[in-house]
């Protein structure tokens, strides 16, 4: 994908140019063209779309760090990680620094990313009309679904203290092409930035189509919905969220745990709801880089160990999803190289339903029962008879293991990572990069660095 959108975008400004040449022949000399020039038409705007997910699929963003992020912050010696990166082991040791690669990484790649996408939204009227309402949603989907991962990642948990006056990060809602004073902005509040969130994906919702290709539709902003939601302990949002999901009949649990993770499995599109596209031309995959075994051209630096697999009852088919190379046990969810990363998949939805269901002595969908026993069915267990908050806990860490989830759902269910990190530490939250506390005077440090 990088390579046709450097391409498409490199001849709409050849283009561009040749036309004012052909006006003119006497002209400036100039190395580029202004966005306000270039995203005159509507090949343009949505080509800019395109470089908007070519963002997402950087391995700092949903192709690997904030994945990975998830795992590492919440890890409690269930893998060990070999590698000899000094990021990555700050993030596993959980004892980051300001000037830590990852940190800068997510935060310049993120607003970056939001940058383009902005840039997108001030140029809608350029948009055919028949297409602007899903250029519109995918934007602002893009867009909030970074604004929630910078949020989780850089600022306090929701209600973890005050939420209108703990910082959040900063909103940039329109575009940045010259820097200047006004550029420098201070960081908005958590709640201000969930409200935005929420926003812009309750729009974005609203405005995508049932199917998009291999973009996202209007499901991926319910999807993502809902873990805003759940974050923030609106249960019956939440869940409401999910069953959207689930009750539009367009997604569907494979048959096979194992297909989940194959992508030439008949049920494999109908699992995930988004992912990041990945080919052996274009894209990077970093969850194989750092999840797979060199068997599997990665490097082989998470490595699980007994205290996760000991978690699955006998018989779980998912405690076999696992290989040996040597003497290091590795996730068979990252073996592909040209594999798609996926970012929300539907038995997470199921997950959620179940869960907000029982904690709200309801049966929106189905009961809690059923939908759990759905996702143990796969996995080859027999059904729970009694159901507990715990059980339901348990599957979704044993469903989505090393999917990114692990230390959000901690710290939203207030469980400590271990006897050193409750889920409030001060170390479970990213700085705000060095480089950015240097350049922007506005900003406030996080405590603790």
């Amino acid at each position: 994908m990088i390579k046709n959108i450097k391409t498409s975008i490199f001849f709409i400004a050849i283009a561009l140019l040749s036309f004012a040449c052909g006006e003119r022949l006497n002209v400036e000399p100039t190395q580029s063209i202004s966005e306000t020039t270039a995203l005159d038409n509507d090949q343009a705007v949505k080509v800019t779309l395109t470089g908007a997910y070519d963002g997402l699929s950087n391995g700092n963003l949903y192709a690997g760090a904030i994945l990975y992020a998830g795992d590492f912050l919440g890890d409690d010696r269930e893998f060990v990680f070999g590698g000899t990166f000094t990021n990555m082991d700050e993030l596993y040791r959980k004892a980051l620094t300001t000037t830590n690669v990852t940190v800068s990484g997510v935060w310049l790649n993120a607003y970056r990313t939001i940058n383009i996408v902005n840039n997108v939204l001030a140029s809608l009227d350029k948009v055919n009309q028949a297409d602007r309402s899903r250029v519109e949603g995918e934007a602002l989907f893009i867009r909030g679904s970074l604004y929630f991962e910078l949020v989780k990642l850089y600022a306090k948990t929701w209600d973890d203290g005050n939420n209108s006056s703990n910082p959040g990060v900063p909103l940039v809602l329109s575009p940045t092409r010259v820097i200047t004073e006004a550029d420098f902005k201070s960081r908005n509040s958590v709640a201000e930035v969930y409200t935005q969130i929420i926003n812009d994906l309750t729009k974005a919702e609203s405005l995508m189509p049932l199917t998009n290709g291999i973009f996202a539709n209007r499901f991926a902003a319910a999807a993502m919905l809902s873990r805003v939601y759940l974050m923030q302990g609106r249960y019956a949002e939440a869940r409401d969220a999910a069953n959207r999901v689930i009750a539009s009949g367009r997604f569907a649990m494979a048959r096979n745990f194992a297909d989940v993770f194959n992508e030439s499995a008949g049920d494999y599109a109908r699992e995930h709801i988004f992912r990041i596209a990945i080919t052996d031309q274009d894209g990077v995959n970093n969850m194989n880089t750092f999840y797979a075994s060199s068997a599997f051209q990665g490097r082989g630096d998470v490595r699980i160990q007994a205290k996760h697999l000991a978690l699955y009852e006998q018989g779980d088919i998912r405690a076999n999803f696992f290989y040996r190379t040597g003497v290091n046990t590795f996730t068979s969810k990252y073996r592909d190289l040209y594999g798609d990363v996926s970012v929300l998949r539907v038995t997470e939805m199921y997950l959620t339903r179940a869960e907000c269901n029982f904690r709200l002595n309801s049966q929106v969908g189905a009961t809690p029962q059923a939908d759990i026993n759905l996702v143990r069915q796969r996995a080859g267990l027999p059904p729970l008879n009694n159901l507990t908050l715990a059980a339901i806990l348990r599957e979704r860490k044993l469903e989505l293991a090393f999917e990114g989830q692990q230390v959000w759902d901690l710290k939203r269910t207030r469980t400590a990572v271990n006897a050193t990190f409750n889920w409030n530490s001060e170390r479970l939250v990213f700085p705000i990069p060095q480089r950015e506390i240097d350049t922007n005077k506005s900003l406030v440090q996080n405590p603790g660095y």
